[in-house]
């Protein structure tokens, strides 16, 4: 099969289309048919050299990709929730090798849900990690509800846009932080509140929150300690600057502190699939690279400026 291998850690040049064995379903895993793939953060943090790039040294070949949508090919042994034909979406085997920059994976079947018809795999692949690191962040460890009111920094980002999307489903009151440019856009999402980065600080608009959702990190974090109150809780995604945190939220007494790394999930997925096939979960794929341009797509990402996703086609 072919394959978009990673020959070292480093820049984009070290990428390279490959032919390698196409990989057989074990007990548990169904070989997936890759149609799209989705570009994230960590993709380009882990080629780097940082994100999980630890797990995946020893792998050889080194395939990134963990976000796919795609048609189930074969079906391992004990696998009884899809079959061959059934088009499936997910992120796969994170914080593991997801492999999905390839065209064909053979991933576990519990980190899948099926494809709701009325999105494409274009739009599927990209409202995998997003939007379930944003569900983890926001229901499993936030538990938020009815009438919070939740900050979530960086509304028209990957997790961002869908963190909104879902707070708003939920029926929280949503306040926003974007760039001006992006302002309309994040309203449209249904955000109640777009306080732009680059011109206000958003500490003195937004006031006695119950939920924070940090896709930002550094001093962002410290600065959303003074808008929480006293029971509210906030979460950080991944950074680079962890110790950081942790250390303000002693300093300033916040009990109510989270560092997640989402987790690959099949009933997580099949929670945004419901949301995906009910229109209360709209994706923005900000662009579409060939497969044989993924360089251009991780270049994109590193660029800023996304709205939404960058997804990466296989035909």
């Amino acid at each position: 099969m072919k394959a978009m291998i990673l020959e070292r850690f480093g820049g984009t040049e070290r990428f390279a289309v490959a032919t390698v064995p196409a990989p057989v379903p074990k007990r548990g895993e169904v070989l997936v048919t890759i149609k799209a793939a989705g570009v994230n953060p960590i993709d380009v943090k882990t080629r780097r050299g940082g994100g999980i790039a630890d797990s995946l040294r020893r792998q050889r070949p080194m395939i990134l990709g963990w976000d796919l949508s795609g048609v189930v090919s074969k079906t391992g042994e004990g696998v009884e929730e899809f079959r061959i034909g059934d088009p499936v979406f997910g992120t796969v085997n994170f914080p593991g090798p997801g492999c999905a920059y390839a065209e064909f994976a053979a991933v576990p079947a519990e980190h899948l849900a099926l494809k709701p018809l009325n999105v494409s795999h274009e739009e599927a692949a990209a409202a995998a990690q997003s939007p379930l690191t944003a569900w983890q962040a926001l229901v499993e460890t936030g538990g938020i509800g009815a009438g919070a009111r939740v900050l979530i920094h960086g509304g028209a980002g990957g997790v961002g846009h869908h963190a909104v999307q879902i707070a708003k489903t939920l029926g929280c009151y949503v306040i926003s932080t974007a760039a001006g440019r992006d302002a309309g856009f994040v309203r449209n999402l249904g955000a109640d509140e777009v306080i732009d980065f680059n011109t206000e600080r958003f500490e003195e608009r937004a006031k006695e929150i119950d939920f924070v959702l940090d896709t930002v990190g550094g001093e962002n974090f410290v600065r959303s300690l003074h808008v929480l109150r006293p029971d509210g809780m906030i979460v950080l995604l991944p950074s680079d600057r962890k110790a950081e945190a942790d250390e303000a939220a002693v300093a300033y007494g916040v009990g109510n502190y989270r560092h997640i790394l989402m987790h690959s999930s099949g009933e997580g997925m099949r929670r945004i699939a419901d949301l995906l096939a009910g229109g209360r979960l709209r994706v923005h794929v900000d662009s579409v690279f060939p497969f044989g341009e993924i360089a251009r797509a991780h270049e994109r990402l590193e660029g800023g400026g996304v709205r939404g996703k960058v997804v990466v086609a296989m035909e």
